[in-house]
């Protein structure tokens, strides 16, 4: 494809870090910039990468789309090297939320949320480490899904080696998450759930009326239970640890250059600390939570819980970006568990978006979505 100039309405959101020709037909999709496009520097939304060399192969799901008749039409900004959650880019731009301009965009798939959101795209490719699909769909109030750990490769993606990154879609509706999915996933078989589905809540600690509001949204579509997870706060500290060790070990050493961003390179100095011993310990308690996740989600069809435990910061709010990191609490745990889970927008709290958050089975990501459409004619009824 050949690299074209960039419109002026994608220009004035800071969407694209780069824009392609392409043909007139074929779903309209872009892929954030960890996703390696031959050709392309993958640069990861940071400068110390600008010069890399380009890739010399499309990333694995990158030739899925194609060869599904899919149009790249462009490579999404992003937190700076996948490490941050606010979407805040001092280097190649912060991605504007096209429906909250006042908000943060969420991080660190920044940009492809808010391309969905602002209808550029037919849906988009993010990854989630801790959250980084669920926060910015949740913050731009759109569909995100974070898939089973290992069930869309991660061949061609920025960290080479991950125990917890996940690529999956972004979409405004839950049909085009699946039609997503089917193009991304070999063996993807769409499903449909007949009568009463049943979930579990799950009372993470959250801003006032988040939780009554997805409570009363979840009441219209589920039976709802209450979920116990003795090792969830655990579980969110856990997965801080290898994420930091991870995230040090990939790209640690271009804090050398001097071309992060300071936030970012301070962060990842921070990470260096992480012990052998502390891996070990979250390791363990990996097992453990992902044990007490399996034995509960026998007994439902899934597990329910705020997508974030506040409302999206506005981006003056969210300068402080060590201040910000609680935001994806709700979220990190099932990266260290490798559950799907999916963000649904529902409604708003003083003019911010809150969305619920639906955990299913591994491996089971078609059950998920079917359970997920029950919320649709929920939102369709409140938007009338």
């Amino acid at each position: 494809m050949t690299g074209t100039s960039i419109t002026s309405e994608r220009a004035n959101i800071a969407i694209f870090v780069e824009a392609y020709e392409a043909s007139a037909e074929g779903l309209r999709v872009a892929v954030k910039d960890t996703i390696d496009m031959a050709g392309k520097v993958t640069s990861a939304g940071c400068r110390a990468l600008a010069k890399a060399k380009p890739a010399t192969a499309n990333a694995e799901l990158v030739d899925r789309l194609l060869d599904g008749g899919c149009q790249i039409v462009g490579r999404t900004n992003m937190h700076e090297l996948a490490y941050g959650v606010t979407g805040l880019n001092l280097w190649s731009g912060t991605p504007t939320n096209p429906k909250y301009p006042a908000l943060i965009p969420g991080g660190s798939s920044s940009g492809s949320a808010a391309a969905v959101a602002a209808g550029l795209l037919d849906f988009a490719i993010g990854t989630d480490t801790g959250g980084s699909i669920r926060v910015p769909a949740a913050c731009c109030a759109i569909f995100g899904l974070k898939p089973t750990f290992g069930r869309v490769s991660r061949k061609g993606l920025i960290p080479g080696h991950s125990t917890l990154d996940c690529a999956g879609p972004f979409a405004r509706d839950i049909d085009m998450i699946e039609t997503a999915m089917d193009l991304l996933v070999p063996d993807w078989q769409s499903t449909r759930k007949t009568g009463t589905a049943t979930v579990a809540y799950y009372s993470a600690p959250c801003e006032h009326g988040i939780q009554e509001l997805v409570r009363q949204a979840a009441s219209r579509c589920f039976e709802i239970g209450e979920a116990e997870l003795p090792d969830f706060e655990a579980a969110m500290d856990a997965g801080m640890k290898i994420i930091a060790r991870e995230t040090w070990d990939a790209v640690g050493h271009l804090t050398e250059t001097g071309l992060v961003g300071a936030d970012v390179h301070d962060r990842l100095l921070k990470s260096k600390t992480v012990s052998d011993g502390q891996i070990a310990d979250a390791e363990q308690i990996r097992k453990v939570f992902t044990a007490q996740v399996d034995q509960l989600l026998e007994t439902v069809d899934a597990i329910l819980l705020p997508a974030m435990p506040c409302l999206p910061p506005s981006l003056l709010e969210a300068s402080d970006s060590q201040a910000a990191i609680p935001i994806t609490t709700n979220c990190r745990p099932f990266n260290l568990s490798g559950h799907p889970a999916i963000v649904l927008p529902i409604g708003e709290i003083d003019g911010r978006p809150v969305s619920m958050q639906l955990v299913g089975r591994r491996g089971e990501d078609e059950a998920l979505c079917a359970l997920a459409r029950n919320v649709t004619p929920f939102q369709k009824e409140e938007r009338s």
